[in-house]
């Protein structure tokens, strides 16, 4: 592997008139020497209205794909995806400065750390932010330790799944994110933290916009019958993850 991060955008047409904005939080990260950001911009559908906002960039790469969700759209990107890391920015959010370089610092420091998660402020229609009580203090998070949390406090997890930097290896080994139509971000960090170590960054690493027409913010996100077999499903996963005791780093065998 190169030392390329590579950077999974999904989008649709809602949303794809914020990439510009995402862009400019990618231009203005400085990462280690040597090391470069490849963004993949994986529009969910087929449609004229995506690529009119795709940067112009070398660094920059535009895909499109029968529609099927977040989820779908990003595990199709990571074919495309040649960096040892995989970090996740939505169309609509923005990376503050810095928070590149606080991911791979503590990846590239402890092979034993499989995945990263940052502190998120809320980015309100007025420019202003919001933050949030209640994270955890800065440095690991133990295997187990997100599903607990989650299940203890109606399936709210303390780290935040849209602020993942993660090993590429371990991302494909768990088969990208889940094929659900919500909630795919959050199955894939239980499943992280069922067999690896994580680690929380408190150093804000991600601005999280909120407006009118973003997924969560929809009826449709909170329909109970739904959303009650959403979280039924991710549990089962990773409860089924730390049964089976399949841990990252996988140690050495004999022989």
């Amino acid at each position: 592997m190169n030392r390329r991060v590579i950077i999974v955008t999904a989008v649709h047409a809602p949303s794809a008139r914020f990439l510009p904005e995402a862009y400019e939080s990618l231009r203005e990260q400085r990462l280690p020497a040597g090391w470069e950001w490849h963004w993949l911009i994986q529009e969910d559908g087929r449609t004229e209205e995506v690529r009119p906002y795709v940067p112009d960039d070398e660094r920059v790469t535009f895909g499109q794909g029968r529609p099927g969700g977040p989820g779908v759209a990003r595990t199709i990107a990571l074919a495309r995806a040649d960096g040892a890391y995989v970090k996740v920015l939505d169309a609509d959010d923005r990376l503050p400065a810095g928070a590149l370089a606080r991911d791979l610092a503590v990846l590239e420091a402890d092979p034993a750390v499989g995945w990263t998660t940052s502190r998120v402020l809320d980015l309100l229609p007025d420019g202003s932010t919001a933050g949030f009580p209640g994270d955890p203090e800065n440095g690991p998070v133990e295997r187990g330790a997100v599903l607990d949390f989650w299940q203890a406090n109606g399936f709210r997890a303390q780290v935040h799944p849209a602020t993942l930097c993660v090993r590429r290896d371990l991302l494909v080994a768990l088969g990208g994110w889940m094929a659900l139509p919500a909630s795919e971000d959050t199955g894939l960090l239980l499943a992280l933290n069922s067999v690896s170590r994580g680690w929380f960054s408190s150093e804000v690493g991600l601005l999280y916009r909120k407006w009118e027409g973003q997924a969560t913010g929809q009826a449709a996100h909170v329909d109970a019958a739904e959303r009650d077999a959403r979280m039924a499903v991710v549990a089962e996963r990773a409860r089924a993850l730390a049964r089976f005791q399949w841990r990252y780093p996988v140690a050495d065998r004999p022989g």
